[in-house]
This record gives C-alpha cells, sequence and structure tokens, in this order.
C-alpha cells in the first residue's frame, strides 16, 4: 500500500500550498489561451492574425494596468471581462454577390470577399452546358516541306466539316494560320539563296520561313475558305521540332486580328508531324528575352519571333484559358507520346490518334474532340502571383446525374445540365503588415466565353470602430517640455497617492509598479491581475460552476465583488426572493425565509420547497373526524351532544346542507373554514365544516336525507337484530331436545353399552383396515361378528378400474 505523502497531522499546514497549486491550475486554463491569448501580442493586427475567432478589445480603460497582451483573447472572454460588442475588433466574414451582371452560362458574375488573415470564405459558382452553341475553328498548320501531303488534303475538308457540325452546332466558322519556325539561325539556313526559297535545292518555289503568319480571319464562308487553303504553299527549316508553341499563342492573343467571336466556342487546331520547341531553346539563337505574352502582328505576321524567345507552358496555359480557347492535337503516331505529355499540362486541351492526314479522318477527329472536350466542365481560378502565397483555394466539384467527377472537374456533362463549383478562399498572411490591400481573382470555367471575378477585400488594419482609438495599453513617461508632459505632471508629482487605495501603504497593492502616476500590473504565473490598483485578479476568489466568483462579480484582493441581484462567497446566491414565492403569494408559505435562493423553513416540522407540507402534523379533517364519526356512531339525530363534544368542538350542529355556509379555506392551518368529506360504509357521503364564529369553534355536519334516517336507525337496527338472533338460538336448541326425548319414548328401543338404536339405517362410515374390515351393524347381537378379508396391496402406479 502506497503511504501518504504527508503525515495525518502535518495536513492542514499544507492546505495552503494545495490550494496555492489549484489556483494555479485555474489560472493556467483560462478560456482563450493558446487560442488567441499569448503573451507576445501587443497589437490589434497581430491579435487578428491568430484566428477568425479572436478579437480585440480597444476600450481605453479595459483591464487598467493589464498588460496590452490580454486585450486579445476570444469575444466571450473580453465580453464577461466587461468589454462591451462596441468595442470590439474581430473579424468581419463577408460574401457580396453582384447580381446585376447578366449571365447565360456562368454564375454569379461578380463576387466580393472580406477576409482577415487565417479566415476563409465560400461561394458556388454554377456553369451551364449550353446546347447547339456558335462554334469557331481555327486552323493552325505546319507548312514546313514535310506537310506537303497532308496540306493536299487539307484543302477538301471545310464544305465536309461543316455538314458534320450541324448535328452539334447551329453556327459555324473557320479561320486559318501557318507557321514553320524562328527564321534565324541555326533553325534555318541563311544562306542568301535559302533565305527566301529553303526548297531551290529541289527546284520548287516554296515561301520563306516564318514563326507565325495569320492567314484566315474567322468566316462562314466555306468557298473563301477552301480558297485560301489552295493557295497556302509549304516552306522549311533545319531542325526537327517546330515553332507550334509560339504560334499557338499569337494565336491565341491575337483576338481582334484571328476574329474570335464572344459568343462562340473557340477551338485551335494545332497540325503538325514534328514535336515543339519549348521556353529556353531560343538561347542557340541568342535569343534571351522572355516572352511578354503580348500580341505582335504587323500586317498578319508575327514580328517579334527573332526578339523573343518562345513561351513558357504556363504562359500558353494562361493565355489559352483566359481566351477560352480549347487546343486540339492532330499529330502523326509517331509523335503521340510526346503531345500526350503536353496536353496534361495544359487545361481543356486534346489529344486526336491519326494514322494518316486524311479529310475524313480530320473531320472526325474535330467532332469527336468537340463533344469530348464540351462534355468535361473544370474550372481555372487565377490570381496575382504575387499575392499567391498569400492566399490559398480549394475547389470541389458537385456533378450532375449522369457524370462522374474526376479530381476538380465533371465528365460525361450533358447539354442542358448545369455543375456546381463549391470554391473555399483563404487568407494566411497580410502583403504589409497593417496595411489593408483588394486583389482579384478570376474563377474561369475552361473554354467558356464567361467567368467569375472575386473581388477580395483584405483587413489587415484595425478600424477599432467609431467610437475609439487603436491603443497598446503600454504605459509611457512622455518627453520633457510637451504638452502631455505638462498634463502628467501633477501626477507624477502625486504619484504615491495616484498609486495607492485609500488605506493601502504599498504601491498597486503590492502586486505592481508605479509608472507615471498608473500602476502598472504584474503579470503572475497564477493568472490576470488588474485594476487601477491592481487589485483584481482572477485567480485567488472562489469558483462556481466552473467560473470565477460564478462569472457575477470580480475578484477584488481574494473577495468576490458582486453584481447587483448576486451575493455570497462565489456571487451564487441570488438577492431576489422569487423562487421562494409559494402558489398563494407569500414568502415560504409563512413559515420561513429564502437564503440563497431556497426556502429554509423556521419550524423543522415542515418541510418541501416552500415549507407547505408537515407530514408529522395531524390536519383538521382527522381531528375532527373523530367527533364526526362519533356522532354517525350514534346516530345524528339521536347522539348525545355532550358525549361527542368532549373530543371536538365545543358545539356541534345538523345542517342538510353546508354549501349556503361561508366558503372553505383553501388550506388547514389557519382561521377560517375547513370543508372535509367522507364516505361511511354504508355508501353515503358526509360533510362536515368547521367556522370560527365570535372567537368559538362551531362543526357543521350534513348528509342526504336518506343518510340521516339511516343514521338515525342504525342504533335501533343493530340492537334488534341482536336480540333477534339470540332469540332464535335459543328456540333452535330447545326444540331440538324436545324433540329428541319425544321420539325415544314412542319407539321403546333399548340402549346397549351406551348405544341408542334407533331401529332405522343410520349412514355410518365404516372403519377400514389394509387386512381387515369389521362390518358392525347399527343394532349388534351380544358379541359382534368379525370377518377376515384379506385385502391385497394395489401396486403403485396402476389404474383405477
Amino acid at each position: 500500500m502506497t503511504p501518504w505523502p504527508f503525515a495525518y497531522g502535518s495536513f492542514p499546514r499544507c492546505l495552503p500550498l494545495c490550494l496555492l497549486v489549484l489556483a494555479a491550475c485555474a489560472g493556467a486554463a483560462r478560456p482563450g489561451e493558446g487560442e488567441c491569448w499569448s503573451s507576445r501580442i501587443s497589437s490589434c493586427a497581430e491579435c487578428l492574425t491568430r484566428g477568425p475567432q479572436c478579437a480585440w478589445c480597444f476600450k481605453e480603460d479595459f483591464l487598467e494596468g493589464a498588460s496590452s497582451s490580454y486585450r486579445c483573447d476570444l469575444p466571450a472572454n473580453l465580453l464577461r471581462r466587461g468589454c462591451g460588442p462596441e468595442f470590439m475588433e474581430q473579424t468581419e466574414i463577408k460574401v457580396e454577390v453582384n447580381a446585376t451582371i447578366s449571365s447565360t452560362q456562368v454564375s454569379p458574375r461578380d463576387i466580393s470577399i472580406h477576409l482577415r488573415p487565417g479566415s476563409h470564405a465560400s461561394f458556388i459558382v454554377a456553369v451551364k452546358q449550353l446546347p447547339r452553341y456558335p462554334v469557331d475553328l481555327y486552323y493552325l498548320v505546319d507548312v514546313s516541306a514535310s506537310m506537303q501531303e497532308n496540306l493536299d488534303h487539307l484543302k477538301t475538308v471545310g464544305v465536309a466539316l461543316t455538314l458534320r457540325m450541324t448535328e452539334h452546332s447551329s453556327d459555324l466558322w473557320l479561320g486559318f494560320g501557318s507557321f514553320v519556325d524562328k527564321p534565324v539561325s541555326p533553325y534555318i539556313n541563311v544562306h542568301p539563296s535559302k533565305i527566301n526559297n529553303p526548297c531551290s535545292d529541289y527546284e520548287i518555289r516554296c515561301r520563306p520561313a516564318h514563326g507565325y503568319h495569320h492567314v484566315l480571319s474567322m468566316t462562314g464562308n466555306m468557298s473563301e475558305f477552301t480558297r485560301v487553303i489552295k493557295r497556302q504553299r509549304i516552306s522549311g527549316n533545319m531542325d526537327t521540332p517546330e515553332g507550334g508553341l509560339d504560334a499557338m499563342l499569337q494565336a491565341a492573343v491575337c483576338q481582334k486580328a484571328v476574329g474570335w467571336r464572344s459568343e462562340a466556342k473557340h477551338l485551335m487546331l494545332l497540325m503538325t508531324d514534328q514535336p515543339s520547341h519549348l521556353a529556353l531553346d531560343s538561347r542557340l539563337a541568342g535569343i534571351v528575352v522572355p516572352h511578354d505574352g503580348r500580341c505582335h502582328l504587323e500586317n498578319n505576321v508575327y514580328t517579334e519571333s527573332t526578339r523573343m524567345d518562345h513561351p513558357t507552358l504556363g504562359q500558353l496555359s494562361d493565355k489559352l484559358l483566359e481566351n477560352n480557347i480549347y487546343s486540339i492535337f492532330a499529330v502523326e503516331n509517331k509523335q503521340q507520346q510526346w503531345y500526350e505529355e503536353l496536353v496534361q499540362l495544359l487545361p481543356g486541351s486534346y489529344l486526336g490518334k491519326l494514322g494518316i492526314f486524311q479529310a475524313p479522318n480530320l473531320i472526325d477527329l474535330v467532332v469527336d474532340a468537340y463533344k469530348t472536350l464540351l462534355s468535361e466542365v473544370d474550372v481555372s481560378v487565377t490570381i496575382d502571383d504575387q499575392a499567391a502565397s498569400r492566399y490559398w483555394v480549394s475547389v470541389s466539384p458537385l456533378c450532375p446525374p449522369g457524370s462522374t467527377a474526376h479530381g476538380q472537374r465533371c465528365v460525361g456533362v450533358k447539354p442542358g445540365q448545369t455543375v456546381y463549383f463549391n470554391l473555399t478562399v483563404g487568407q494566411q498572411t497580410c502583403a504589409t503588415e497593417g496595411e489593408d490591400e483588394e486583389i482579384t481573382m478570376m474563377v474561369r470555367p475552361i473554354g467558356y466565353n464567361e467567368s467569375t471575378k472575386v473581388r477580395i477585400h483584405s483587413r489587415c488594419r484595425c478600424s477599432c470602430g467609431s467610437t475609439g482609438r487603436c491603443q497598446d495599453g503600454d504605459l509611457f513617461c512622455p518627453a520633457e517640455g510637451t504638452k502631455q508632459e505638462q498634463m502628467l505632471q501633477h501626477e507624477l508629482n502625486h504619484r504615491d497617492s495616484n498609486c495607492r487605495a485609500d488605506g493601502s501603504t504599498v504601491d498597486c497593492s503590492g502586486r505592481g509598479t508605479c509608472v507615471c502616476g498608473r500602476c502598472a500590473c504584474e503579470q503572475s504565473r497564477l493568472g490576470l491581475v488588474h485594476g487601477k490598483y491592481c487589485q483584481i485578479d482572477d485567480f485567488s476568489c472562489p469558483y462556481h460552476g466552473g467560473l470565477l466568483c460564478g462569472g457575477r462579480g470580480v475578484c477584488v484582493l481574494g473577495e468576490c465583488k458582486c453584481e447587483e441581484q448576486w451575493e455570497g462567497e462565489s456571487c451564487s446566491c441570488p438577492t431576489s426572493t422569487d423562487t421562494c414565492q409559494s402558489p398563494d403569494g407569500s414568502v415560504c408559505s409563512g413559515r420561513g425565509r429564502c437564503v440563497c435562493g431556497k426556502c429554509s423553513c423556521d419550524d423543522p416540522k415542515f418541510l418541501g420547497s416552500f415549507c407547505e407540507s408537515c407530514p408529522l402534523c395531524q390536519n383538521s379533517c382527522q381531528t375532527y373526524w373523530k367527533c364526526v364519526d362519533c356522532h354517525l356512531s350514534e346516530g345524528l339525530a339521536l347522539a348525545d351532544p355532550g358525549k361527542c363534544n368532549s373530543s371536538c368542538a365545543s358545539s356541534v350542529d345538523f345542517v342538510e346542507d353546508v354549501s349556503g355556509l361561508t366558503t372553505p379555506a383553501a388550506t388547514s392551518g389557519h382561521s377560517g373554514e375547513i370543508l372535509c368529506k367522507y364516505i361511511s360504509n354504508d355508501s353515503c357521503r358526509y360533510r362536515f365544516q368547521t367556522s370560527s364564529q365570535s372567537g368559538e369553534r362551531h362543526l357543521y355536519i350534513s348528509t342526504r336525507p336518506e343518510c340521516s334516517s339511516r343514521g338515525q336507525l342504525v342504533g335501533t337496527f343493530l340492537s334488534v337484530c341482536a336480540l333477534t338472533v339470540m332469540c332464535g338460538l335459543v328456540l333452535v336448541v330447545l326444540s331440538r331436545m324436545f324433540l329428541q326425548r319425544r321420539l325415544r319414548a314412542r319407539e321403546g328401543a333399548p340402549e346397549v353399552d351406551g348405544f341408542i338404536c334407533t331401529g332405522k339405517d343410520l349412514a355410518y362410515i365404516p372403519t377400514t383396515n389394509e387386512k381387515t374390515v369389521t362390518y358392525r351393524r347399527d343394532c349388534p347381537p351380544e358379541r359382534p361378528v368379525e370377518l377376515d378379508l384379506h385385502v391385497p396391496k394395489m401396486p403403485l402406479g396402476d389404474p383405477w378400474p
């Protein structure tokens, strides 16, 4: 058995130490600590970065004398300590939707969000897939020498593709552009004879190499498209990769030149038989300037091809999304692997697998790509690069019936269905400490010409409401000669009196230091110390319900100073007597006092919440029933009043009905009338009522007339019944004796051994024995005859015959 660590007699001496440890534990577990409160917090901005649940109290006299860190806490704790809601600076998260902007595919179109560091907000973006949407299809074709045969097949595609697309689109427009590579060494042959005609060695007239040439803007005239295609000629270059990605970016950003329609779906079909150059490849040609992502077309020719590097995949992806363009890659089988890895990095892209470039294959590829891309609904979220590190975004799709979710997109969406995206935006930090900012985030459904603009208002600065000003709560001594120094000079001269409570001989109650005429309270390990004289704390007073002073007062130097309507050591007793009100309106039924909200009965015999019951007391009905029972047993009319009055009231009156008397009192034990009811054994209902008149107690007994008659005759009836029964018994005995004597005298039967024979066969129960049975006649002879009969025993269990 483990011994107790203290000697039994020494336990009282260690009690103060135990209480001190318990107080320390209670102070260490103060609400808000570890969640909002920290000793390192000294400003409102630092407080609000702790999380959206935290608040800062800017009330100037809040917790006077305490460190400014205690101004940061949970709103409930601040409110309990005396900081009203109007003095709290806390995170306000709002999501406002601008419904004035119309939309057909994406809604809402404009959202405003108010955030603080550590907070987040959620909203829903709905994307509807419209059926038979207009389509713009732009052919971007590699016209290097190896594509000569493929270019010939393209000349017959326009009309046939238009006829096929009528099943899926109400309006198809086509455009055309070509590319080769950057016209610089080492990508092309820079010999003078090769610059204007790269195919001079083959005695063929070719076009000069070019980075990108826009040939035909969007048109619905299929004859014009076919005519332009027929006039196209091939070109040539030196290396294997082509400049396809460079051309794609120009075709995407040069919206006006290409003629992309705002109300149409945008499809860009890249046809090539080789891979493409990537960013930094241009360093071989001495081109080191990064691409700026802008349109550089003059006379439909890309002019910056020899001065800017190829775009990065990130740039190209952003521009395709920004301009709502689906990209389709039509490549030969030998380049499938390279482009499979590429389309994974470009949202809204599709890779078509072609054995050979023939018109039917191209038409099937475009139709299949269109159906696949429109059945996949995905969104892209873009935010300023400089602000991206301060925010985070999560996207969760809610797919319609018949479709499935793959990551952040829905696959298998049918025309007319709506996809909902649940987006959550959270802020981590501020750009500059204490400075607000506003940034824009774009939510773009891939391939759609509508998007949602999200305006994020970041609150990093404390406004401190409209009734006060921010302060950190720290004490300071103003510089000499300033106006503030002059205003506090009087306080400095009387610093002792300003830092001492009335009757105290120590500064700041011995729990702080006097600085500039004001108390700066110490930060105790047990809890919070504050007040003008550091007299208030949150650890040295008793707790009730888990709260210091029951949450209804403040702890001042170890004693609870309770609020109005409360009293007691821990402010747990209400001063009001409302909880002690009896049903009759009296306090504790007039038999006790209201102590701490409960009745304390003066007489220990009385019990109950309102001292209303007395189990040991005999009620009035029981007391006076003896008198009533006496009169009833004697008969209401025949009873002797004097005999019965010795056990009850001084006088008894008999009435037929007591309803005409004064109204009975509700309770017994007080002066007034008491009405009691009783049902007797003869099923008659009797009522009796007491009344105090002229200082004398009167008892009134009433019953129905038939019950009264029964009561008057009850004595006589009982006497007659008893006499009749006794007489009957005597007559029966005498008659029996007389008849027996008369019968013997008439028959003259002798007596044998004291047995009288009557001459008749009287019933007789014979004596039985297991082996011998003796029969005896009613008139036996002088010597009885015995017959021995042997009766075998019946085996146990045999049935009776």
